[in-house]
């Protein structure tokens, strides 16, 4: 059994904006860099929504990627800056405020509302028969849910860069990934950049953490190739599969693509969902039996007598 996570089950949770809510610019801004970022992609969006009135946000941010470098760094920073806002925490130190997002084994993520909730939720998910996870989110949830022992990204006892959580006894000690579930994050995450993979998620802030953004092509961006070689070996003989929160949105063809070459042997799906896809989800899986239920708590008995 593996887990499939769109951006309906961080929605669920934490609140944050799936595909269709994602430009309503609800962010704190911090300075002028920050206001002027925000700038160019409220210009861009309105400039967008004049010549496509019934555009799709990912077809705007499949547009972006094609606009010269300032305005597609500004669309990247703000996704992953508007995807991590609810981790976002602050602190006075050497005379002046400072900005953190919440590093994967803090204490203190389990004061952020919904996050008790997602874990309550994967839980009864995490049994033997549990061979990976795989999510289009750039957000740090799952991370949060399983701490750096309960999940590796496909490598076993791989090294993060960055300092561990308080005590400060604890910082010098390398933060090791020690857990079995293997976790693909096929859209990348805001705790990767180009050199590497980190023990928070600063790089939303920053603007360079390593994300792709949905567009209609085909194949995988070479950046992330072993995040979906992962996917692709978590997929490959998978027989049942859970599906919460993921629209199937013909913008996501590489990721469909995935889905339907990887998980041919899949047998069994769960979609989890207030609107679920299941006519999409049969012309991936046109052999599979496809029974869907909305989140809990209204899902429970759907979702218990699935899990048998």
């Amino acid at each position: 059994m593996i887990l499939f996570l769109g951006a309906g089950f961080s929605k669920w949770t934490v609140g944050l904006p799936v595909a269709r809510e994602l430009f309503d610019f609800k962010i704190d801004i911090w300075g002028s860099s920050d206001a002027r970022k925000l700038d160019i992609i409220k210009s861009l969006k309105e400039t967008w929504d004049k010549t496509h009135p019934d555009g799709q946000a990912e077809q705007f941010i499949a547009d972006a990627l094609n606009f010269n470098q300032k305005e597609k760094e500004a669309v990247l920073w703000y996704l992953g800056r508007r995807l991590s806002e609810p981790f976002i925490w602050k602190e006075f130190h050497s005379g002046r405020w400072r900005r953190h997002v919440l590093m994967i084994d803090e204490h203190r993520k389990l004061e952020i509302q919904g996050v008790m909730k997602a874990r309550n939720f994967l839980q009864r998910f995490f049994t033997p028969t549990l061979s990976g996870i795989i999510t289009t989110n750039y957000d740090l949830l799952v991370e949060y849910i399983l701490g750096t022992k309960g999940f590796n990204y496909g490598i076993l006892n791989q090294k993060l860069i960055g300092r561990g959580p308080y005590p400060v006894s604890q910082w010098r000690n390398p933060v090791t990934l020690k857990g079995k579930v293997n976790l693909a994050k096929i859209h990348g995450s805001i705790s990767w950049d180009e050199n590497g993979y980190y023990t928070d998620g600063r790089r939303a802030i920053t603007g360079n953490a390593l994300i792709v953004a949905p567009t209609p092509e085909k194949h995988p961006p070479e950046s992330l190739k072993f995040v979906w070689d992962l996917a692709e070996r978590i997929l490959i003989d998978v027989k049942r599969l859970v599906v919460f929160g993921f629209a199937f949105s013909p913008y996501d063809e590489a990721v469909l693509n995935l889905l339907q070459t990887a998980g041919q042997k899949i047998k069994s799906v769960l979609l989890i969902d207030i609107e679920p896809q299941i006519e999409r989800a049969h012309h991936l899986w046109p052999k599979a039996t496809i029974i869907s239920c909305l989140p809990p708590p209204e899902g429970d008995p759907i979702i218990q007598s699935w899990l048998g």
